[in-house]
């Protein structure tokens, strides 16, 4: 029944004058479809964090936290689905599992937000985000497997860092198409809806951009096309391997594997306690309206992308190749961050933009360093796995309990309680990324014999 999504067979090699420019040409191609695929995911992914000021309104007998178990369900589906899908992304297609994820988000989330039976049980509520979090979980997977198909260890910092700002640029235009869509049909439920009708004609528009292997297009392995070799290289490294060998092999383990995983469970919650509360604390607690909270969303996304590029660049040029430094150094500051945005509590709105622009801008970085130490801990024909592995922590043990988490401590000890467990959560992420110090990415720059 699903045999599409199967990895496309090798084909016989180009001539060897056709080999470069075929590469460049394909390497820009995949890579826009994965940069512009994965924004597609964002526009379908947390909308529900910028509709519970409404839904709160329209059901006064929910509480924040009882919201919040909504989040929490997207949350623990998505890291789950996340772990399980890298297994089958990497024994499948991207250019048709990527797609079909996406395809699949975009109608659940259309018809959440065209049915309003659904906000009347809180029960259907959290049933539709969990359901909504498994397919979103077909997201990272096939990225990441095209990059360490496509993208040599060499050019991988980089490359990752720039792919990885596309879900900032996903997540601020959730925002901002939310808004627009409030703005053309006066209906707080164009949050969903609208945002599900761009997700899915992006769905159909990757699909023309991606592709499966090198191989698949008669072109050679990119460790051979840019001589750049990892460490234990040979053509055995071109096998696909079976989820058992994958998992007691290369993934359960690696204790570097597990340190950044529980380091990314830390860093997650900050990311999403901060994100996903945006419109509740600035509209409920400071009495900015929904346009003004939306500003403050796409601020923070926006932010990411220069500090996510940045800290990959850091990684590679400052620190060789080492990952945890980088990871270290930006926590580090957006803890700083974090206690400005505190510290603004009953204070001017602006300096909420300056705080919420300073965190985006930092703690992206981390998160795309950990994705990006997973694949470089681990076999190419498992990256898929490795990162589904720490994504799963990130999702299930910190996005998740933010979800409800944040609910619960800004209901029972205010907002001040919430920063300072995200101060905490800071300097966790820090000591567990400090474990991994002793990795770095290395590449033998010429063929193994």
């Amino acid at each position: 029944m699903f045999a599409f999504l199967k990895p496309a067979p090798a084909v016989a090699p180009l001539p060897p004058e056709r080999v470069d420019p075929t590469y460049r040409r394909l390497r820009r191609q995949v890579f826009a479809g994965i940069f512009i695929g994965y924004a597609g995911y964002y526009l379908v992914r947390n909308n529900l964090a910028l509709a519970i000021p409404d839904i709160l309104r329209a059901h006064p007998s929910y509480t924040k936290a009882a919201l919040g178990t909504a989040l929490t369900g997207l949350s623990v589906a998505y890291g789950l689905s996340k772990f399980l899908m890298g297994s089958v992304s990497d024994r499948s297609n991207p250019r048709y599992f990527l797609p079909l994820g996406l395809l699949a988000s975009s109608l659940i989330t259309g018809a959440f937000g065209l049915s309003d039976a659904v906000y009347a049980s809180l029960l259907l509520i959290v049933l539709v985000q969990i359901l909504n979090g498994w397919v979103q979980g077909m997201g990272w997977p096939p990225c990441g497997k095209t990059m360490v198909h496509w993208f040599s260890t060499r050019e991988r910092g980089l490359t990752v860092s720039v792919w990885n700002t596309a879900h900032n640029v996903g997540g601020a235009l959730l925002a901002t198409l939310a808004w627009l869509g409030l703005t053309l049909f006066h209906d707080w439920h164009a949050k969903f809806y609208f945002n599900a009708l761009v997700a899915a004609v992006i769905a159909v528009g990757v699909w023309f951009l991606l592709a499966d292997t090198p191989q698949s297009r008669g072109l050679p392995p990119v460790e051979q096309y840019k001589n750049d070799y990892p460490q234990g290289y040979s053509e055995a490294s071109e096998r696909t391997l079976g989820f058992r060998e994958i998992f007691w092999t290369y993934v359960l383990p690696n204790k570097f594997l597990w340190a950044i995983a529980v380091a990314n469970a830390f860093c997650y919650f900050v990311r999403y306690g901060v994100v996903n509360w945006i419109p509740t604390y600035l509209e409920t607690a400071k009495g900015f309206s929904f346009q003004q909270s939306s500003i403050a969303w796409s601020l923070y996304e926006w932010a990411a992308i220069p500090g996510t590029i940045a800290c990959g660049w850091i990684s590679d040029r400052w620190f060789h190749g080492r990952r945890a430094p980088a990871t270290m150094l930006f926590m580090a500051l957006a803890l700083f961050a974090i206690v400005l945005y505190a510290l603004n509590m009953h204070g001017p709105l602006w300096l909420d933009y300056v705080a919420l622009f300073a965190i985006g801008s930092l703690i992206y970085g981390p998160i795309m360093m950990i994705g990006l130490h997973s694949l470089d801990l681990v076999p190419k024909k498992a990256a898929g796995t490795a990162a589904g592995f720490t994504g799963f922590f990130g999702y299930v043990f910190g996005s998740a309990v933010s979800g409800t988490g944040v609910g619960w401590i800004a209901d029972h000890w205010g907002w001040s309680g919430v920063f300072a467990t995200m101060v905490l959560c800071c300097i966790m992420t820090i000591f567990f990324s400090a474990l991994t110090l002793g990795h770095r990415a290395q590449s033998a720059v010429r063929a193994p014999a």
